[in-house]
């Protein structure tokens, strides 16, 4: 429970005053986005995936056959959006519709 000393911070959402830790904690937890793969499973930071399908890649002249495993992936912040990194191509941002977690 909050302590006696501490600060309460009107939150805007609820029309309530909670303890200033209730309410960050609220907040962060408000700003993590869930991202999901083809098949609905959570993906988090250096989860493997493999590719469900071909996917040519604009700029790198070459397509990730289906069935190629990515690995170590990082959120980017957007629900549909990974950063990946594979050999020969800078930059790989994948659409999470296109790959399942391994």
């Amino acid at each position: 429970m909050a302590g006696e000393d501490e600060d309460y911070i009107y939150d805007e959402d609820s029309g309530e005053w909670l303890p200033a830790s209730e309410l960050a904690a609220k907040r962060a937890a408000a700003d993590t986005v869930e991202v999901r793969d083809a098949v609905g499973n959570l993906l988090a930071d250096g989860d493997q995936v493999t590719l469900i399908k071909d996917l040519e890649v604009k700029g790198a002249g070459q397509t990730l056959k289906q069935g190629t495993l990515i690995k170590s992936i990082r959120l980017t912040g957007d629900p549909q959006e990974i950063d990946c990194r594979y050999p020969g191509i800078k930059g790989l941002v994948l659409r999470a519709e296109f790959v399942k977690k391994r």
